[in-house]
């Protein structure tokens, strides 16, 4: 059994000697699931399958509805219980099997068994288990991501973010380059379950390499108290803590922006009446965009700050929205998906990794659950209002409209939110 450590020092001890191993085999970890999902791609090969069921928007919209929504909405409801956990590596080990992997084991031979005979039964399986592996991520998300903190120092997560995604999306690179050819070699619905299936084995692997973090009990000496209690207790510490209020209204004016983000691919396709060998090829340009963003963008954020990382990435999305404004041909979705791949790096490594710097170790899960349960309700519904807007109006509309709100974003996480690093170690001087 091993033992309990309870000093602060011996925990930092024990920290430091398995940094180097907790490094690789999480590295392993992101580099496998990145490169299992990007067989899997919302923004890109789901709302490809989902058309060929139906051309409705708000179908197109649930993609994003369910992923945003699952994955961010359970884990304020969960930051309580990660506190009081002296390891957080049971959430995203244990629970993470059967919560988020499982689903994604049984998609591929769903697909295989019914699509060709029971379509409206296929395409409310497969909602069904996308919601099922989108909520358990979201429930496991925050021991996850508190763990990560917990056993990587904080000078060293950018670039830890960073190399495990650029391996994952640079490996991802020759999975954009299969996809296209998968999806044309065979008939639907036989190329998506081969991409599902790969999908299905790398997110295995991705979860062994999970399981031999090596992590340290650490016992919370704050004192218990109820969840009702505990939700109670929220509203106080966004009264006190103004830089953090401010950091997640320009968190939630951005994600309202993102109600473009998976209807990109869909307005290429149905614009030019695109195959979905050449839709799904956007998926090179995506990839590349992630592999260079994560590994530049992470090291920044080391040395400069995640927000300025952010600010970045923020304007890059401004940008990919303007030009698939003026797009004339399909020919410009390549820079743009290249774009959009960057922002979503930096979305991912800052955003995560800026809200561990708004507070101390152990408030850590409840601002994680914070900073990503209240901007996730309006990532959640933002698809929605997108496809509902290109329904009664347009895509172009709704693209002009996203712009406009991203750079409202921009400029309130520019001027309103000043850089938690520097914050906290002035407090500390």
């Amino acid at each position: 059994m091993t033992e309990i450590i309870d000093s602060n020092l011996s925990v930092q001890q024990e920290i430091e000697r398995n940094f180097r191993w907790n490094f690789v085999v999480n590295t392993l970890d992101g580099a496998s699931f990145v490169l299992g999902m990007s067989f899997f791609s919302s923004k890109i090969i789901l709302p490809l399958f989902v058309s060929h069921f139906t051309s409705s928007p708000l179908a197109i919209g649930l993609i994003s509805f369910i992923g945003w929504g699952g994955i961010f909405l359970p884990q304020l409801f969960m930051a309580n219980a990660v506190e009081r956990a002296p390891r957080k590596k049971f959430f995203p080990v244990t629970l993470g099997f059967f919560l988020e992997r499982l689903p994604i084991f049984l998609l591929a031979p769903m697909i295989y068994l019914l699509a060709g005979s029971q379509q409206v039964l296929t395409l409310v399986l497969f909602f069904m288990l996308y919601t099922w592996h989108n909520f358990g991520a979201g429930t496991i998300s925050v021991g996850w991501q508190d763990m990560i903190a917990k056993v990587v120092p904080v000078e060293k997560r950018g670039r830890f973010f960073g190399i495990s995604n650029c391996i994952g999306n640079g490996t991802g690179v020759l999975g954009a380059l299969t996809v296209p050819f998968i999806l044309e070699k065979y008939t639907f619905p036989l190329g998506y379950v081969f991409c599902f299936a790969v999908t299905a084995l790398f997110l295995f692997l991705s979860w062994f390499f999970l399981s031999l973090t090596r992590e340290p009990a650490v016992y919370s000496s704050k004192p218990t108290v109820s969840q009702l209690d505990y939700i109670r207790s929220l509203p106080e510490i966004l009264r006190r803590d103004r830089n953090f209020r401010m950091y997640l209204i320009s968190q939630i004016i951005f994600a309202l922006s993102g109600m473009a983000a998976g209807f990109l691919v869909v307005y290429a396709v149905q614009t030019w009446n695109l195959p979905d060998s050449e839709g799904s090829a956007f998926m090179i340009a995506l990839q590349v965009g992630l592999t260079m963003a994560y590994l530049f963008l992470g090291f920044l954020a080391d040395r400069k700050g995640h927000k300025l990382s952010l600010e970045i990435c923020w304007l890059l999305n401004v940008l990919s929205l303007f030009l698939a404004i003026l797009a004339p041909d399909p020919w410009w979705f390549y820079p743009i998906f290249f774009l959009s791949g960057a922002v979503s790096a930096g979305s991912f490594i800052s955003g995560i990794s800026i809200v561990y710097e708004f507070t101390e170790a152990e408030n850590r899960p409840t601002y994680i659950g914070l900073a990503n349960t209240i901007p996730g309700i309006v990532i959640a519904v933002a698809p929605l209002i997108g496809g509902w807007l290109a329904g009664v109006m347009n895509y172009r509309f709704m693209f002009v409209l996203s712009m406009i709100i991203g750079a409202i974003s921009w400029l309130l996480l520019h001027f309103a939110v000043r850089e938690p690093r520097k914050v906290r170690s002035q407090s500390c001087v």
